[in-house]
């Protein structure tokens, strides 16, 4: 399995390689070879930076002759006509470079400030937002690094660190009890230490959840906030609790205060805005 580093490198030779090609020839064409230069990166919108360790990397894979002065770190609230940081270096190298290391901070800076709004509006409760799998392909690694730089929390990264019985799994292994044992047999026999989830429809599936054990938590998916709160009394802190489908900014609070220790939140990676922002000549 790759490492975290590796998909990183991985996406930037492929967004290179769809943006570059066979040469920038625009900026072959146009600026001297040794032209040397300096570009700042400016935010043109209220929101919280996130992706400048990895738009220093894109810069420094372009040509790592390039230097950047970073003044604004990644997490950081930032206002519209912040300078983040100023990159000198060769010009070409500059302007081949840009496109691609704004796609990735814009894209990355809009899904920390969505999360950041969504963990606030969690204020003073001890409920965490959490991401999904629903994030852009390839961009999955970056988009979750995102969402804990704005103050949120990872669910899985992926199929293989956790172990997720939702619906159909369900329906297909036959019932609950059946999904439960074979994801516990399945770890046994491999020697994998994966902690088991197991998505519920009811108050009676929670029943039967509890009364079969080996799950480490419960996902209540699509229940109403009144519901939630009868559910979350009745699993009483027996295993950790989580709210999935439906849940927006606007009862989002209410689900919160219904008690769950984590809400997931498709939309902090899959409906995101990109927040504005542009990387000009100085």
């Amino acid at each position: 399995m790759e490492t975290k580093e590796q998909l990183i490198d991985s996406l930037l030779d492929l967004a290179f390689a769809e943006d570059i090609g066979d040469g920038d020839h625009t900026t072959l064409s146009t600026i001297p070879a040794d032209e040397m230069g300096r570009s700042r990166l400016i935010i043109k919108e209220d929101g919280i930076i996130a992706g400048v360790e990895i738009g220093c990397k894109v810069l420094e894979k372009v040509d790592p002759s390039i230097k950047t002065e970073v003044y604004i770190q990644d997490g950081a609230k930032v206002r519209k006509g912040d300078i983040a940081f100023i990159a000198e270096g060769p010009v070409r190298s500059l302007l081949t470079a840009e496109r691609t290391m704004l796609n990735i901070m814009q894209r990355m800076s809009g899904v920390a400030t969505m999360t950041a709004r969504y963990q606030q509006e969690l204020a003073g409760l001890h409920t965490k937002v959490l991401d999904t799998r629903k994030t852009t392909p390839g961009m999955r690694i970056l988009e979750k690094e995102a969402v804990k730089i704005g103050g949120g929390m990872n669910h899985r990264i992926g199929l293989f660190d956790m172990i997720l019985i939702k619906d159909n799994h369900i329906d297909f292994a036959g019932g609950i009890e059946k999904a439960i044992d074979r994801a516990r047999e399945y770890c046994a026999a491999r020697g994998k230490d994966l902690k088991i989830e197991v998505e519920v429809r009811s108050l009676d599936d929670i029943r039967r959840v509890l009364e079969h054990g080996g799950v480490d938590r419960i996902m209540f998916d699509n229940f109403t906030p009144e519901l939630t709160r009868e559910a979350v009394a009745l699993v009483d802190g027996r295993v950790e609790t989580e709210s999935s489908g439906g849940i927006t900014l606007d009862n989002l609070r209410a689900y919160g205060e219904a008690g769950v220790d984590f809400i997931s939140v498709g939309a902090l990676t899959h409906s995101v805005k990109s927040l504005d922002m542009s990387f000009k000549a100085m």
